[in-house]
């Protein structure tokens, strides 16, 4: 999967991660998306280590993957800026 599509369906992540996860996270538009971005990397980096089948592509499963990676992140983020 190219970075292009890596970047879309973490934007799409993001939208969903902060869609599930509303709260206090202080982070605006730009900074929910950057976050869905990086959370997408890391829930398709983390999944191809377990199963081998990390963002295969526009499909449900990496969208799934994605979004999973996306919560994490913008826990971690709420959590570290609640400490600060």
């Amino acid at each position: 999967m190219g970075w292009l599509s890596w970047i879309v369906v973490g934007l799409l992540a993001g939208i969903l991660a902060k869609w599930i996860m509303p709260g206090e996270q202080k982070a605006g538009f730009l900074v929910t998306m950057a976050l869905g971005i990086v959370g997408g990397f890391f829930g398709g980096w983390i999944m191809s280590i377990f199963s081998k089948t990390g963002m295969t592509g526009f499909n449900l499963w990496s969208l799934l993957v994605a979004t999973l990676g996306a919560v994490v992140v913008l826990a971690v983020y709420g959590f570290v800026r609640k400490k600060v």
